[in-house]
């Protein structure tokens, strides 16, 4: 098993029946809610973008940008290739390649997206491919950021342990996820330089969307 890569491959054709009979329209809406505010970026980063949906409504929002794509299942990249536009195919690339492999140049991105990505790996993993994007990316870049939660406190804390259980459990049977919980991710970004600008949770607070700014960059 690949310490850092996870096989997509065998789950790219009913992941998003998957996800919609677990957690119904909310992983959608949570990749979706923050993506206006990079409307004025001109080159963005996406790591894991998964089956293109991230990437086809980003196209929408951010109408300048060049969207650069790192996504290890090349079947993921496929499906996702097929939902853009021939005239948006134009501004996306796609590189099939380990997010840890992938060769980033200093300065050359003023956004990144993780959506549901960062909880596929441990958090030294974590700590390791932020520091490595970090210096990929303009000085004020915004980080956006969505994933898994476990809310404070009542029956929600329970339930997410619950739901979390199950599903590294799943997909580490399916995919070889070298993750068996939930990394502090946030905690990490927070190390890193960033703050919270903006955020919104659905489910309870099991499922939070954020967007980070580089500490001292303003809103």
């Amino acid at each position: 098993m690949n310490s850092t890569r996870p096989d997509f491959d065998g789950l790219a054709r009913i992941y998003r029946a998957l996800e919609w009979m677990a957690f119904g329209r909310d992983l959608e809406r949570a990749r979706f809610c923050l993506l206006e505010r990079l409307a004025g970026c001109r080159a963005i980063l996406l790591l894991g973008e998964g089956d293109g949906r991230c990437v086809a409504r980003l196209a929408q929002a951010a109408p300048q940008a060049r969207l650069h794509c790192v996504e290890a299942s090349g079947r993921m990249i496929a499906r996702a290739s097929r939902r853009l536009d021939p005239t948006v195919r134009a501004r996306v690339t796609f590189a099939h390649a380990d997010a840890f492999a992938a060769e980033l140049v200093p300065g050359s991105h003023d956004a990144v997206v993780t959506l549901f990505f960062l909880d596929c790996f441990r958090p030294d993993q974590v700590e390791r491919l932020v520091a490595q994007v970090h210096p990929a990316l303009t000085a004020d870049a915004p980080w956006l950021w969505a994933d898994f939660s476990v809310p404070p406190r009542s029956w929600r804390r329970w339930r997410a342990r619950l739901s979390l259980w199950v599903m590294y459990r799943f997909f580490r049977w399916q995919t070889g996820l070298p993750a068996t919980s939930l990394p502090p991710a946030e905690a990490i970004l927070r190390r890193a330089g960033f703050v919270t600008a903006e955020e919104q949770s659905f489910q309870g607070g099991f499922i939070r969307s954020v967007l980070f700014r580089p500490a001292g960059r303003g809103r």
